[in-house]
């Protein structure tokens, strides 16, 4: 897809993703849509992946690491044909394998996350095992800004560039706000740039929102052999929803009648 496709997959992500979390009466819509354009980038062009097979091996692994905001990424899937859009309908019901936190018994969902801080350290496994085997494949892990308080992540770090994991990318959706408070506030990440760099990361700061500078970053992998990538995406938890950006209560407010009518009303 182009730059322009891209956005506009976007757009329908968001309406997808609000319209699930209303009707489920759920929480989590605030870090759902702060991901939204990159999950759109990836899905546009950058993965390689084929939703009629979705454990065909050459495909690339995505992992969510933020499990909880699962809403957009099932969007997202659905919207790329993995399963009917339909099926969204069962989102967070009782007895449905759509589960309010990412659940591998999803197609296109490589591992059940919601527990922070594990999914990097499968995706180093997966890609120190990918580079073993001589398979081209590459791993792609998002992650919040939160869960980086989390300790396993920074071993992870640690990890991957002493096992020279270049086929290894963490996209970070870096919105300042965490469960209880501002991310500076709660525990200081900055410089979050200087501290991945320390570690031995090619490191890249973009416009989580931006469709071309989200391209850009991901297109061009790796940055430097050898190396894994981190990219940190600036992004606006609730991005698209005025009433929602930057916004605390919107990590677990569910929309009401109202706010499910103007957000829909903003977004189209």
């Amino acid at each position: 897809m182009s730059k322009k496709n891209s956005e506009e997959f976007a757009k329908k992500i968001r309406l997808k993703t609000i319209e699930m979390v209303y009707k489920a009466k759920a929480s989590h819509v605030g870090g759902a849509l702060s991901m939204v354009d990159i999950l759109a980038a990836l899905y546009s062009g950058i993965l390689k992946y084929n939703p009629r097979k979705p454990k065909w091996n050459e495909r690339d692994r995505f992992l969510l690491s933020k499990g909880h905001a699962c809403t957009s990424l099932y969007a997202t899937l659905a919207l790329s044909g993995f399963f009917d859009v339909a099926e969204l309908d069962n989102y967070a019901k009782d007895g449905s394998i759509f589960l309010s936190h990412a659940s591998h018994k999803i197609q296109g969902v490589e591992l059940s996350t919601g527990s922070l801080g594990h999914a990097l350290p499968v995706g180093c496994g997966l890609a120190l095992a990918a580079k073993r085997k001589n398979e081209k494949h590459r791993i792609f892990i998002l992650l919040s800004d939160g869960e980086l308080d989390e300790g396993s992540n920074w071993e992870a770090i640690l990890f991957a560039p002493k096992h020279n994991l270049d086929n290894l990318t963490i996209i970070i959706d870096y919105n300042k706000i965490q469960s209880l408070g501002n991310v500076k506030d709660v525990l200081d990440l900055e410089p979050l740039s200087g501290k991945l760099k320390a570690f031995n990361w090619q490191t890249i700061e973009i416009d989580g929102h931006n469709h071309e500078q989200i391209f850009n970053a991901l297109s061009t992998l790796p940055k430097q052999k050898g190396i894994p990538t981190a990219i940190i995406a600036h992004t606006i938890k609730g991005k698209g929803v005025d009433f929602m950006e930057s916004k605390l209560l919107w990590h677990y407010k569910s929309p009401n009648d109202e706010d499910f009518r103007n957000a829909i009303k903003q977004i189209e």
